[in-house]
C-alpha cells in the first residue's frame, strides 16, 4: 500500500485493520477526496475518506465496532468515524439539491454504486481520484492526476453549480497549492453567488485559506476574477485606491494587500490560532484607505488615520464570517495600531508607551509579524533589514511583553486583604494602579503594594 507511506503510523495501522476486516465480508474499499489528493504531492493528510463498496451499513458498523470506537452521528448517510483517528469511513453516495437552502441536499448511500457515479458528487478533478486498498491501484475517472500535475482545477460535473461554497473551496486549493484555473470552471463560478451559505462555512474556507495557503495572493485574485469580491466590498474597495507611488510603487491598495499576504505566507509559525489571526489582521490592515486617502496639493497621496478609521470596516468584515469575540478583540487592536512599531522606533519610545501598546494587542509578536508583511509588501522594493521589528523585538523582551499583554500586579485580593471592602471604587483603585504599572512607578508586588497604600492615602481610606 505505497500510497499510505504519506500518513502516520498510527493512521497506517488503522487503515490496514480496517482493510484486513472488511475484506472477509467481500468488501471494495477505497481510499478517497483529498487524502489521495495530499498523497500524490507528498503531502501527510490530516483526514482520512475511506469508501467502501459491495457491503451494506450493519455490516459494516457491526464489523467495525469489534475493533473501533465508532462515532455514528452520521449514520443516517452512511458515515461511521473511526474515534481518535480522523478516518471517515461511508458508503458512496449521491447528492442532489432540492432547495436554495445549503441544507437542502437529499443523501442517499448505495453500496452498489460505480466507482465513477460516486466520484460525481466531487467538486474537482483533483479530488475525485481514489484509491483501491485492495489492488492497490489508483482510479482516475475524470483525469485528475494529470490536472494535479499540470497545477490545474477543474470541476468535474454540472452539478458543480449546486454548492455555492465550492468558489470559496476553489480559492482555498488555488493558494495552496498554486493551481490555475480552467476558463468553464471559472466562468461557472462567476454565475454563483454566496449569499445562500451560512457565515460559519464561509468562515471555515477563509481559515483554510490563511492557514494553508502557500501563495495567498492567487486565492484572492481568482475572487476578483470570478466576481466574487462585491460579496466582500471591503476587500473590492481596495481595487480603486490608489496609493503613492514613492512608498507603493507596486500599486492600488489591493495589490499591496496580495503582496502582504504572500508574505505573511512565507513566515507562518504553523500555530493555528496565532496564524489565523496575525492573518486576518494582514488582509483588514488597510481596509481604511479607502475612506481617508487624499491626494495633496504636492500631488502626494496620502490616506491620514486609515489605521484607527479602518477598525470598525476590518469589524464588519469579520462580522460576514464569524461572530467569535476573540477573533474581533485580538485582530482589531492589531489593524489599529499596525503603524505604531515605525512611530515607536522613530521616537525612541519609552518602556511606558511599549507596555501600553503590549496591552493593546495582547502581543506584540503579533504585531511584529504584522507589520514585517507590511513592510515586505511593496515590491520592488527590498527589504535587507528591519530595525524596527529588531529593536522592538528586543525591547518587548526586555519587558517580558513579546507574546504577552502585561498582568495587572494589584488585584482585588490585595484590596480585601487591606480590610476594603468590595465597592464600586475597587475598580476605579484597581484601574489607577494598572495605570501606575504600565508607566513603570512599580514593577514588582512590594513596591505595588506600597503604592496602593499611598493611593488609598490619597483617597482617605
Amino acid at each position: 500500500m505505497k500510497l499510505l507511506n504519506q500518513f502516520s503510523d498510527h493512521q497506517k495501522s488503522a487503515v490496514e485493520q480496517v482493510t484486513q476486516l472488511l475484506k472477509k465480508h467481500g468488501a471494495e474499499i477505497s481510499l478517497v477526496g483529498g487524502c489521495v489528493r495530499d498523497s500524490l504531492l507528498g503531502l501527510s493528510p490530516k483526514d482520512i475518506d475511506i469508501e467502501v463498496y459491495q457491503l451494506t451499513p450493519e455490516i459494516i458498523e457491526s464489523t467495525l465496532s469489534e475493533n473501533f470506537k465508532l462515532n455514528t452521528v452520521g449514520k443516517n448517510f452512511g458515515v461511521y468515524i473511526l474515534k481518535g483517528y480522523s478516518i471517515d469511513i461511508s458508503l458512496p453516495r449521491k447528492e442532489s439539491k432540492t432547495g436554495l437552502k445549503h441544507t437542502d441536499f437529499k443523501i442517499s448511500g448505495d453500496p452498489y454504486m460505480h466507482p465513477k457515479e460516486a466520484a460525481l458528487r466531487r467538486d474537482f478533478s483533483i479530488n475525485a481520484i481514489s484509491y483501491d486498498l485492495l489492488k492497490e491501484e489508483l482510479y482516475d475517472p475524470f483525469d485528475g492526476i494529470n490536472d494535479l500535475s499540470n497545477k490545474y482545477l477543474r470541476h468535474i460535473s454540472p452539478a458543480f453549480n449546486e454548492d455555492p461554497l465550492r468558489v470559496l473551496r476553489a480559492m482555498q486549493f488555488i493558494a495552496r497549492f498554486e493551481l490555475s484555473v480552467d476558463p468553464k470552471t471559472l466562468k461557472l463560478c462567476q454565475t454563483l453567488s454566496p449569499n445562500e451559505i451560512p457565515k460559519e462555512r464561509i468562515w471555515e474556507e477563509w481559515k483554510k485559506l490563511l492557514l494553508k495557503g502557500k501563495k495567498i495572493s492567487l486565492g484572492l485574485q481568482f475572487l476578483e476574477d470570478c466576481k466574487w469580491l462585491s460579496y466582500f466590498p471591503e476587500l473590492s474597495a481596495l481595487t480603486d485606491c490608489e496609493q503613492d507611488p514613492e512608498w507603493h510603487p507596486e500599486g492600488n491598495v489591493w495589490k499591496h494587500t496580495k503582496h502582504c499576504m504572500d508574505a505573511f505566507a512565507q513566515n507562518k509559525l504553523n500555530e493555528d490560532w496565532e496564524d489565523l489571526i496575525v492573518g486576518l489582521a494582514t488582509l483588514c490592515h488597510d481596509m481604511g484607505k479607502p475612506k481617508t486617502t487624499i491626494q495633496g496639493d504636492d500631488g502626494k497621496i496620502r490616506s491620514p488615520q486609515h489605521d484607527v478609521e479602518g477598525v470598525p470596516i476590518a469589524k464588519t468584515f469579520l462580522a460576514r464570517m464569524t461572530e467569535q469575540k476573540k477573533v474581533f478583540d485580538e485582530v482589531l487592536p492589531l489593524v489599529s495600531e499596525h503603524m505604531r512599531p515605525h512611530n515607536l522606533y522613530t521616537n525612541r519610545s519609552s518602556d511606558a508607551a511599549i507596555r501600553r501598546l503590549a496591552n493593546k494587542v495582547k502581543r506584540i509578536d503579533r504585531l511584529i509579524r504584522l507589520f514585517q508583511a507590511d513592510q515586505l509588501g511593496r515590491p520592488p522594493i527590498k527589504v535587507t533589514e528591519d530595525p524596527v521589528s529588531e529593536w522592538l523585538a528586543e525591547r518587548s523582551h526586555q519587558l517580558e511583553l513579546q507574546a504577552s499583554a502585561p498582568k495587572p500586579i494589584i488585584l482585588g485580593r490585595h484590596l480585601i486583604a487591606l480590610n476594603l471592602k468590595p465597592s464600586p471604587l475597587f475598580k476605579t483603585l484597581l484601574k489607577e494602579c494598572f495605570e501606575a504599572q504600565l508607566d513603570g512607578t512599580f514593577n514588582n508586588k512590594t513596591d505595588g503594594l506600597n503604592y496602593l497604600k499611598s493611593l488609598l492615602k490619597k483617597h482617605k481610606l
